[in-house]
C-alpha cells in the first residue's frame, strides 16, 4: 500500500527556489552572449525572484507553526513580511536596471549572438511559466498570500521576457543605428516591475494593518448571517480581518433579553456554521447581548 506523499506550501516554496536557479542561471548566460541592457533586467528580475523564494520560504516555515503562549493569534502574518520584502527587492531591482540603462544610452556597445540570446532567454521564461501556473494553482487552493504573490511575480516576469524576446528579434532585422531601442525596452520593463513591487507592498501593509475583507467576502459573510439569524435577532459591529490564509470575524449579536444561555449558544454555533460554509478557514467571534 503506497503512502500519498501530502505537498506543504513549502515544497512549494523549495521548487520555485529551484526554477529561480535555473532561470537565473540561464538569463545570465544570455545577456553574457549578447551583452543585451533588455536581457540583463531580465535577469536581474531572476535573482529578484530567487532572494524572494528564500524568503517566502522562510515565512512559511514560520507560518506553519502552531499558536504558542507568546503568539496566541498564531504566525500566519509572516507572510505578509515575506510579500513586503519581495516587493522592495523588485523596486530595488527596478532602479538599477533604469541605472544600467540610462548608461547604456549614454554608451551604447555592439550586441551580439542575439539570436541565441533569445534562444536560451524563452528556456528560462518555459520554467518560469511551468512553475507560476503550479504555484497559482496551489496558493488558491489554499489561499497562501506568500505563493501567490510568488506566481504573479513569474507571471509578470514570463510576459516580460516575451516582450523583450520580440524586441531583440525586430533588432536582429533593424540596422545597428537602431541599436537604442535595447536599452528604452529594458526602462520599460523597470516601470513594469516597479508597478509589481508597489502592489506587493501595498498589500503586504493592508494585511499588517488589518485592513477588512474584500466587499465581495463581507457580503457573502452578511448573507451567511441573515440566512440563519431568527426574526427576534439582530446582528451590528461586524469587525473583519485577514491573517495570513485565516480569516477572522467577529460582531455582536442582539438577542431577547429572556433567550437562556444554551439557545444563546445554538444560535452562535448556527451563525458560525453558514459563514464558515461560505468562507474558508473562518474564525467567528460572537458577543450576545440582550435586545433590552
Amino acid at each position: 500500500m503506497h503512502t500519498r506523499i501530502q505537498i506543504t506550501p513549502r515544497h512549494m516554496a523549495m521548487l520555485s527556489i529551484a526554477a529561480a536557479c535555473i532561470t537565473l542561471g540561464l538569463k545570465f548566460l544570455a545577456y553574457h552572449l549578447t551583452g543585451s541592457v533588455s536581457l540583463y533586467s531580465d535577469a536581474l528580475e531572476s535573482f529578484v525572484n530567487l532572494a524572494a523564494a528564500i524568503a517566502g520560504l522562510v515565512a512559511l516555515s514560520i507560518a506553519a507553526k502552531p499558536a504558542d503562549r507568546e503568539h496566541p493569534w498564531g504566525h500566519e502574518k509572516a507572510e505578509y513580511f515575506s510579500s513586503g520584502f519581495e516587493g522592495a527587492l523588485i523596486i530595488i531591482a527596478a532602479i538599477s536596471i533604469v541605472y544600467e540603462s540610462l548608461h547604456k544610452l549614454m554608451h551604447p556597445t555592439p550586441m551580439e549572438s542575439i539570436g541565441w540570446g533569445i534562444v536560451i532567454s524563452m528556456l528560462a521564461t518555459a520554467v518560469n511559466a511551468g512553475t507560476a501556473i503550479a504555484l497559482l494553482r496551489y496558493a488558491k487552493r489554499h489561499d497562501s498570500i506568500t505563493l501567490e504573490a510568488d506566481a504573479h511575480h513569474l507571471l509578470s516576469d514570463v510576459w516580460t521576457s516575451l516582450g523583450v524576446a520580440i524586441a531583440l528579434g525586430l533588432l536582429m532585422l533593424l540596422p545597428p543605428s537602431w541599436a537604442f531601442l535595447d536599452p528604452l525596452i529594458a526602462i520599460l520593463v523597470a516601470i513594469n516591475i516597479l508597478r509589481i513591487g508597489t502592489h506587493l507592498l501595498r498589500r503586504s501593509a493592508d494585511g499588517l494593518m488589518d485592513s477588512a475583507l474584500p466587499d465581495t467576502e463581507l457580503t457573502q459573510i452578511e448573507s451567511a448571517i441573515q440566512q440563519a439569524l431568527p426574526n427576534n435577532a439582530r446582528h451590528h459591529a461586524l469587525r473583519t480581518r485577514k491573517s495570513g490564509n485565516k480569516r477572522f470575524v467577529e460582531f455582536k449579536l442582539n438577542v431577547p433579553g429572556n433567550m437562556t444561555v444554551a439557545k444563546s449558544h445554538a444560535l452562535c454555533d448556527q451563525l458560525e456554521a453558514h459563514i464558515q460554509q461560505q468562507l474558508a478557514r473562518c474564525q467567528v467571534t460572537i458577543h450576545v447581548e440582550p435586545a433590552d
